[in-house]
């Protein structure tokens, strides 16, 4: 076992010894003025049971931070195993909505059907963390089916089996 101080000399080791650790992949919708926006991301977590909360954490590198931060409503779409086509267009450059059918939830934000599962929620509040921001959102509505997760560690897509 190798140990190191997570400082900007050991940067490439930190972000590969985090990579050891399996993220769920999901795709966070908001609304705009300008139509809809969304981001793949795995910084997503359960935050709490009652009452419920997640949390996801958008990047301040991106030129959308402030929209995704400041958002009042948003969903985050949990991602199954087949699913990495709809990861790939919420990466930079990829193709957004062009052509996906979504649906628009009671708060007005899109939704993209068909997903593992869904989380509807108002932002609770929203925190400074560095390089991110954590958004905490409390659950308005879950929507979920049946399969397996979509899971993203060390640098490679993969799923999660459990039998």
């Amino acid at each position: 076992m190798t140990e190191f101080v997570p400082d900007h000399t050991n940067a490439r080791a930190f972000r590969d010894a985090l990579g050891n650790f399996a993220t769920g992949v999901t795709v966070v919708t908001i609304p705009t003025p300008d139509g809809p926006q969304g981001v793949t991301a795995n910084s997503f977590a359960s935050l709490s049971l009652a009452p419920p909360l997640v949390l996801w954490s958008p990047g301040k590198f991106s030129r959308r931070h402030d929209l995704f931060a400041q958002a009042p409503y948003f969903s985050v779409h949990v991602l199954a195993e087949d699913q990495k086509d709809l990861a790939d267009r919420f990466t930079k450059g990829g193709a957004q909505f062009d052509g996906l059918a979504v649906e628009i939830s009671p708060e007005g934000v899109p939704v993209i059907p068909g997903v593992l599962t869904r989380f509807d929620c108002v932002q609770e509040a929203a925190h400074d963390a560095g390089d991110h921001t954590l958004v905490v959102g409390q659950v308005l509505r879950v929507a979920t089916g049946e399969g397996q997760p979509l899971v993203f560690a060390q640098g490679h897509w993969g799923r999660h089996r459990v039998d």
